[in-house]
């Protein structure tokens, strides 16, 4: 007898199971896994996600094999979803897929404009046709690149001229300072949405950051020209949220050395590897800074987009 398929509301409870179901669909897609507890208790926390409406677990005997999740903290025009499904479970995946659009769908309320956007593997446990079918399409390519430390084979790099480097870890000023940087230095980026610096920090996950792990760059008569957010808090690698300059002296090595910076503090810390994620459109020359640096592919992540309202 087939187990019958249950879909109900998931629940700060259900962090744990969540976890192993996402980490089962890490392995088939990445072969390991790399989903850690903290962030999935930080989405079912997250204070704009109401989970009695927001989030689906499908169930199979008891066994979860699909979650699913909506946030509208982008702005207005734009929900924001998470969607994971075992393979095998094709209707359980369209289930939660209906359940996403029909939320997302009053969430964006009139916006005639509004969209649906999920970030998935390159090469998911979904198969692609089930959203292309849906009226999803492809909008944008990110990578999430690697690169293996070594504590002897990484140390502190030298700055370039004049610039200088503190740590945002004392002064609660300076904090609102690197948000401030990444806010400018990422503004033009695909999907970026710009937010004050209490909703910041709840995007990020990052109320319990260890801020000795920012950085911000000055150089004399310029002031603060970059900014490094880095988190230890992921498991299998330490991780560089955002490197971020100023346009106006890009292009004068200080990306390059935050990168450095970043491989000596982590391989002092014992990691043995560190990662990020860039998008491969990006303008700037992200993509091809971090591939002169030694970092090579993990895997990418394709997001899909659906309009809500499309038009007759």
């Amino acid at each position: 007898m087939t187990d019958t398929l249950t879909v109900r509301p998931a629940g700060p409870g259900d962090a744990a199971d969540i976890c192993a179901l996402l980490n089962a669909v890490d392995v088939i897609e990445i072969g390991r896994p790399e989903t850690d507890l903290g962030s999935v208790e930080a989405d079912l926390h997250h204070p704009l996600v109401h989970l009695a409406t927001d989030s689906w677990l499908a169930l199979q005997g008891g066994r979860p094999v699909a979650y699913a999740l909506v946030r509208a903290d982008s702005g207005p025009g734009r929900v924001d979803g998470d969607h994971y499904v075992l393979p095998g479970h094709t209707w359980a995946a369209v289930r939660l897929l209906e359940l996403m659009e029909i939320r997302a769908r009053r969430m964006a309320g009139a916006d005639r404009g509004a969209v649906l956007r999920i970030q998935l593997n390159a090469e998911p446990a979904l198969h692609p046709g089930v959203l292309a079918r849906r009226g999803y399409r492809t909008v944008r390519r990110h990578q999430v690149m690697t690169r293996p430390l070594d504590r002897s084979g990484d140390p502190a790099p030298r700055p370039p001229a004049g610039l200088t480097l503190r740590h945002c870890g004392t002064d609660e000023a300076d904090r609102r300072r690197a948000h401030a940087l990444v806010e400018e230095t990422f503004a033009a980026h695909f999907g970026h949405v710009e937010r004050a610096y209490e909703p910041w920090l709840d995007h990020l996950d990052a109320r319990g950051l260890d801020w000795t792990l920012v950085w911000i760059a000055a150089l004399p008569a310029r002031g603060d020209v970059a900014v490094l957010l880095t988190r230890d808090d992921h498991t299998g690698m330490g991780w560089i949220s955002h490197l971020g300059v100023r346009e106006d002296v890009r292009e004068r090595g200080i990306g390059g050395f935050l990168l450095r910076h970043a491989f000596a503090v982590y391989a002092g810390r014992c990691r043995n590897t560190v990662g990020l994620g860039v998008d491969t459109g990006n303008e700037t020359g992200a993509l091809a800074l971090y591939e002169a640096h030694g970092m090579r592919p993990h895997y990418a992540l394709d997001t899909w987009e659906l309009g809500l309202h499309p038009q007759g």
